[in-house]
Formats: C-alpha cells, structure tokens, sequence
C-alpha cells in the first residue's frame, strides 16, 4: 500500500486517531497514538520518541529513537467506539543516524528474511497460538477459573465460549488476518484460532494482532484471555506450534521430495537438523518465560528431548500429514514456542537454526516414530542419544549466554539486552516463595 492509497483508507474508515505500534526486545507490544491529522506528515518524517524506559532499547543519554511505519499494516481496531474511532500501524525503529536499530526484533527478522531472499528462497509459517478464556471470581481477584467446560473441539449451539470465539474471528478478519479455523482446545477454558499459511514477517505481525485483540474482545465480555504458558496446574498447558516451509522463486516447497520414505528433501532434513542442533539454546527464546517450563513436562503434549518424528506427538519436530497430491503442504512443525515468546525474535532465530543446518549440510538422526519419549528410561535415551530440553529458564538462558551462533544471528546489542531483561525475570522468579513451598516446608521443615 503506498501513502495516497493509506489516507484514502483511513477517510474512508473514519479514523480518528493511530496508534504507531512497535514491539520491546521480550514482545509487549508499545504504541504512540496520535489524532490522524497528523498522519500525512508522519508518512513522511516518521514519529520520534523516547525508547530509554523501553526494554532493552537504549540508554538515556541516546534515549531519541525514531519509528517508520509500514503502511501495509493498516487495520482499524474494532473494539474502538465510531466517535474515537482507532487504527493501528505497526512501525520500524530507527536509530537518530538513520540506521535501523539493533535492538529492534521486528528489523532483525526482516534482515533473516532479506538474507534468505537473497539466496532464493522464502520463509512460510503458520504459527497456532493458544489461549486460555477466564471469568472473574470477583471484583478485587483474579483466579483461573475457565469460562467453559467443552474439551478438545467440543461443540454446544448454546456454548458461551463459541460465541465468544465467533466474536473474536469476526474481528480479526476485519483486521485483514484470514483466518482458517477456530476450535475449542484439550483444557477447560482453552481455545486456538488459526490464521492463513503466510510469509514469516507477516505471520508475527499476525500473532501480536491476535494477541491483542483477544484480550480486548474478551474484556468486553468481562473475561480474562491470557496466553500464559501453563495458567493452572495439572492440565494441558499453552504453546504455539510453528508450521514451517521454504519456498524457491517458482514458489514450489523445496521440503518436498517424492523418493524419499518421508517425503522430505535433502534441505527439509538439513533444516530439522539445524534446528535440533540448536534446541537447548533456542529454549530461551522461544519458551521465555518462567512459566514456560511448567508447560515443558512430560505427558502433556509438550516436547520434553530432542528428536522428530511423522507421527510422534512427544517430539520436538513432527512432520505432519497432509492430502495425498498436496506436496506442497509438506512443512516441518516445530513444537517448542509457546505465545509468550516475542514472535518476531522467535521466528527469526527459529529461520537462522533451520538455514544452519542446510549451511552446513547437517545429517539428521534417526526419526523417533511409534516410540513414546516419555516411556523411555533416562539409559535408554542416552543409548538413542536423545537429548533433553533445559528444565527451566534458568537453565536455557545458560544455554543461550553460551551459543555464539545466535549472538552472530541476533547481534551483540539485541543478544546482550534480551540476556539481561530474561536474567532479571530469572532472578526475581528466585527470590520469591511460593505458595506450593509454604504449603509444602512450613510445618515439615
């Protein structure tokens, strides 16, 4: 969309105001609004802002940052009220020298994605983040309490929670996300919308508009969305599976090989390869959170060890099926990000990992198909020399202070600020006690 053809829209819409919106290095989502008079001159000399209380943006004596928006993000917020109606454009950030700032995750994976470009290829994802709908118990706490009682694609004509997920497409396909499928999920209160299979860059900026909107809409219903990796003990937890493909300038998928046993060329077993080789260090990027390693436990779905399989719901990698004749559906699902994660980070450090493996003409192991993981004795594991996945952020942010490859894919300054930003969490998390520990030492001890 060019600048004529964006004013056009935003008369045509009735906008009243635009929020410029850009994300900080762990994926909150950050806006400056401005009434939409202003809109012409900022297509044109872009918003300055001060980036030195965003995370791990800058320090206060550089604190001048500068967003560029990019036009084919336009969309109108439908929860805004017609009187002050909003839109959103997601931004570029610029450094005060003109140069795109190191530390802007959306700007390094448009970087990863030009690199590939480059050599031919195009990076295809479809990421399907889950979320968890929550009633208030009162007006001064919250509890997770799911807003539902359906499991695993249930359906009731009278459900409360269809009409809520029915309200949620309708306003992310006003939103120009094409959206595919939304069902209800394996946990009480938990759900899935799945949008259209779409070029990598454009699937992030796809997530956080997901991410907010739920919320959003959800509040209108007097719910709570989170999209918190395990919200409640002993269910199934959250995560974001991440459809992967590589297409060339013919725009066929080059993971596709018809003589092979699975059906994968040379490149997608490189690809997984590189992928598996780089897990543990990944981990802390793609699974960020505390939180995120109560989802990463055996018997839940979740991937615990390092391997893949076509079959095996227990691996880090699966290969799923698709209709016979459709090779072009052939893609690689990479199981361990959950919706915590900054998408933008996640996805580009993901594509470096994959294009490793093919850089260096990595040999796969063998696929862990009908062998149930979890089942597996630790000897036994060691024997298949399957490896395990860190078991706490702690742990995977060792992993990622040690990996000097995604420092390289990352760069110094966005590595260093997204270390330090995690280091933190990681730090508090120790020094609190928790509710189990008191239950669990308080009189035994």
């Amino acid at each position: 969309m060019d600048k004529k053809e964006l004013l056009e829209r935003v008369s045509a819409d009735g906008v009243k105001f635009i929020s410029y919106q850009f994300t900080d290095v762990v994926g909150s989502v950050k806006s400056v609004d401005s009434p939409v008079e202003r809109l012409r001159e900022t297509l044109d000399r872009g918003v300055w802002f001060d980036g030195s209380s965003v995370e791990g943006f800058t320090r206060i004596q550089e604190s001048d940052m500068h967003l560029r928006i990019d036009p084919d993000t336009y969309a109108v917020l439908p929860w805004s009220p017609p009187e002050f109606r909003r839109a959103r454009v997601i931004c570029d950030i610029y450094s005060p020298d003109g140069e795109p700032f190191a530390g802007d995750p959306r700007g390094l994976l448009k970087r990863k994605l030009e690199e590939v470009r480059k050599n031919g290829y195009s990076f295809m994802l479809g990421p399907q983040p889950e979320f968890f709908l929550f009633r208030h118990n009162d007006s001064n706490s919250i509890n997770p309490v799911p807003h539902d009682v359906g499991g695993y694609f249930d359906f009731s004509p009278c459900d409360k929670a269809i009409r809520v997920r029915t309200e949620l497409m309708s306003a992310l396909s006003n939103m120009g996300l094409q959206v595919e499928l939304g069902h209800h999920e394996v946990a009480l209160g938990q759900h899935e919308i799945d949008f259209k299979y779409d070029e990598a860059l454009r699937a992030a900026d796809n997530v956080l508009t997901l991410k907010y909107t739920v919320k959003a809409i959800a509040a209108q219903h007097n719910l709570i969305a989170s999209f918190m990796p395990k919200p409640v003990s002993g269910i199934f937890g959250s995560g974001m599976h991440v459809h992967q493909s590589l297409l060339n300038e013919k725009n066929e998928n080059i993971f596709f090989d018809a003589k092979n046993e699975f059906k994968l060329s040379t490149k997608a077993n490189e690809f997984i390869a590189g992928q598996l080789k780089h897990a543990r260090a990944l981990s802390a990027i793609v699974s960020p959170s505390v939180n995120s390693y109560k989802r990463l436990v055996p018997g839940k779905e979740a991937p615990v060890y390092i391997g893949w399989a076509q079959t095996n719901r227990s691996a880090l990698i699966r290969i799923p099926r698709y209709t016979p004749g459709m090779h072009q559906e052939t893609r690689i699902e990479f199981r361990l990000p959950d919706p915590s994660c900054n998408p933008y980070l996640a996805f580009a450090a993901i594509l470096a990992a994959g294009m490793d493996g093919i850089n260096s003409k990595l040999t796969v192991p063998n696929p862990l198909n009908n062998i149930n993981i979890y089942d597996l004795t630790a000897k036994e594991r060691a024997k298949m020399k399957i490896g395990s996945l860190p078991g706490s952020l702690g742990e995977a942010l060792s992993e990622l202070e040690k990996s000097t490859f995604l420092k390289s894919v990352m760069g110094e300054y966005l590595f260093e600020a997204y270390l330090r930003a995690k280091w933190a969490e990681w730090n508090d998390y120790q020094m609190h006690v928790t509710d189990w520990e008191v239950n669990r030492y308080l009189e035994i001890a």
